[in-house]
């Protein structure tokens, strides 16, 4: 297996041992769908199809163990294949999910403001970013995330800069 795909299956947040080709597939899935429907939302410019993207995204963030596009994968390739199930989502690959989540409600929201160069903007980022994942093995979400994290872990729990006598 690549290297780049192993660091793809750590960056979502799972730490198995022996990452698998299926695991990889499994995690693709996802945002392949996404970036055909965000592709179909950019060229038909519908609020609605971005608001219910975002509600879909929230959802699986929300609740991964009923996340759509585990459960399709999980029915529609994995038990067909005799493969195992895709596990619900570690952390990281949840903050991607919601921030995809919010990008498109972001888009929803512009268009239905009439805001088009708003829209236009955040449907750039969103495209890069699926991009991102689905030919550079890059998911900008999770590598946020992971920048989150150090950053609070990083930071005092209570720091007032004076030294009391």
């Amino acid at each position: 297996m690549r290297e780049s795909r192993v660091r793809f299956i750590r960056q979502q947040g799972f730490v198995t041992q022996e990452p698998t080709e299926a695991l990889y597939s499994a995690l693709m899935l996802q945002p392949r769908i996404i970036g055909a429907v965000a592709a179909i939302g950019i060229i038909t410019q519908s609020p609605l199809l971005f608001l219910t993207l975002a509600a879909v995204l929230w959802w699986s963030a929300l609740v991964p163990a009923r996340n759509p596009f585990d459960a399709l994968y999980n029915q529609a390739v994995a038990r067909p294949r005799g493969l195992p199930p895709l596990s619900a989502a570690p952390a990281p690959r949840r903050f991607a999910i919601g921030l995809a989540g919010t990008f498109a409600f972001a888009i929803g929201l512009a268009l239905l403001a009439g805001a088009a160069i708003t829209a236009w903007v955040v449907e750039g980022l969103l495209a890069i970013a699926v991009l991102q994942v689905v030919f550079r093995d890059f998911c900008a979400g999770s590598n946020l995330y992971y920048s989150l994290q150090r950053g609070l872990m990083a930071k005092p729990s209570h720091s007032t800069g004076a030294t009391r006598r």
